[in-house]
Parts: structure tokens; C-alpha cells; sequence
């Protein structure tokens, strides 16, 4: 007698339903990551035949700067990370000329003269960590933040979220968020 061995055979007609079906679930499962930045209004760009290169002042301009070793320097002298807010709000709130009737700066000769006048200069190297440039501006808007809350409880006497727009502007225009990435001359 002779046998023959047969081999079971497997049903491949489902396999490509299987397939389609994890192909399916795996689609519908993963999360796909958003992609982050951070957000800021860019100026309005300048009419033709104007000329909209003022000249700024070199103590309304407080230059941060990021050198290729990760390293914050603010007006040339290194400085940690923490260190920054506060910096910024005292350039920012100095009232150096006296005009700001709600600022509570020291009014030194070496800050901003007004809050609408105050510009940072925050600059880069191109070594250095897009993380760290990240927690720089993220300070930097903490420092607006703060000040902008203060002159909601000071001046509006209410809390940021309960503002109406006339309000909201008014607090912009107060404290304007005003940060140059460009390099200064």
C-alpha cells in the first residue's frame, strides 16, 4: 500500500480581509502629533513710499542673545533661564520718562523709557538648541503675562478673563508685545 502524504493547506482567501481590517484599526488608532509653534502676529507690512525704519533708541532695546553653547545673555552678561522674566518685566515696566501713569518701574536711565516704547531683541546662534530658544520666548511671554495681569487688577480692576474687547485692546495697547528677531544695528 502506498501512502501518499498530503499536506493541509491553509485558506490565504482571508488573509488579505485580515490584513485590510489591522490596516484599518492601526489608521483609526494613531495619533497623529499636531504640529506646534509658537504664535505671533507679524507687523503689518509698510506701504510703498514709506519709510518704516525709525530709529530706536538703544535703551528701549533689550538684547537677548543665545550663543552656540546654549547660554542666555542679556545686554552682553550671561544669565540663567529663570532669570529672564524678571529681567524682561523690569526693562519693560521702567518708566524711564516718566509718561506711564500705572508702571512701576524703577525708572532707571538704562531701561525702556515706556511700555509701548520697550523692544526685545531676542537673537540666536545658528548651533544653538531650538529648545532652549523655545524656553526663552516662552519667558519672555510669562513676563508679558504678568505685567498685563497686574495692570488688569491695578488699573481695570477685574480679572483677564472677565475683559470685554474695548478692555482687551486697551490692555494690549498698554503692554504691546513687541519682540524683534532681526539683528540690530
Amino acid at each position: 500500500m502506498r501512502r501518499t502524504k498530503e499536506r493541509p493547506e491553509v485558506n490565504a482567501g482571508s488573509m488579505a480581509d485580515i490584513a485590510f481590517l489591522l490596516l484599518i484599526f492601526f489608521l483609526v488608532t494613531a495619533v497623529i502629533p499636531k504640529d506646534q509653534g509658537i504664535y505671533r502676529k507679524l507687523p503689518n507690512e509698510c506701504p510703498p513710499g514709506e519709510d518704516c525704519t525709525s530709529p530706536i533708541p538703544e535703551r528701549n532695546i533689550l538684547k537677548i542673545a543665545i550663543n552656540s553653547k546654549n547660554e542666555i545673555m542679556v545686554d552682553e552678561d550671561i544669565v540663567t533661564l529663570s532669570e529672564v522674566k524678571d529681567l524682561a518685566k523690569a526693562f519693560i515696566d521702567n518708566n524711564g520718562d516718566g509718561s506711564c501713569a500705572y508702571c512701576n518701574g524703577g525708572k532707571t536711565a538704562t531701561s525702556s523709557d515706556n511700555p509701548s516704547k520697550a523692544v526685545i531683541s531676542l537673537q540666536s546662534d545658528r548651533n544653538s538648541k531650538y529648545n532652549q530658544f523655545i524656553e526663552v520666548q516662552d519667558e519672555l511671554t510669562k513676563a508679558y503675562y504678568e505685567l498685563r495681569e497686574s495692570y488688569c487688577k491695578t488699573v481695570l480692576k477685574k480679572t483677564v478673563d472677565k475683559l470685554n474687547e474695548a478692555e482687551l485692546q486697551e490692555l494690549k495697547d498698554a503692554y504691546p508685545f513687541i519682540i524683534s528677531e532681526a539683528e540690530t544695528r
